[in-house]
């Protein structure tokens, strides 16, 4: 039997947003969701800005460490793997 594709709303996505979450056993939080994607975008907690190279290789600024993590599959017939990894409350 062939699933179809799995619906989830923008309006569900950005309900998580502030939630604070386990990714990969570090404590993170969700900031914003990527709506074409359907992906959260996950900043760690703790974590000072890193330094951020520009197309050169050369160091210019800080920038904070983000992380993006998709909800479905490349199909959209499933849960993507990293999204199953999240530790939600």
């Amino acid at each position: 039997m062939e699933r179809g594709p799995i619906e989830i709303t923008v309006e569900q996505l950005r309900s998580l947003i502030g939630l604070r979450v386990l990714y990969r056993s570090e404590p993170h939080v969700v900031i914003e969701v990527i709506e074409d994607e359907r992906a959260l975008v996950l900043a760690p907690e703790g974590c000072g800005p890193s330094i951020q190279a520009d197309a050169y290789g050369n160091a210019r600024r800080r920038a904070r460490t983000l992380i993006t993590v998709p909800v479905l599959s490349a199909d959209r017939t499933a849960l993507h793997a990293d999204f199953l990894d999240l530790d939600l409350p």
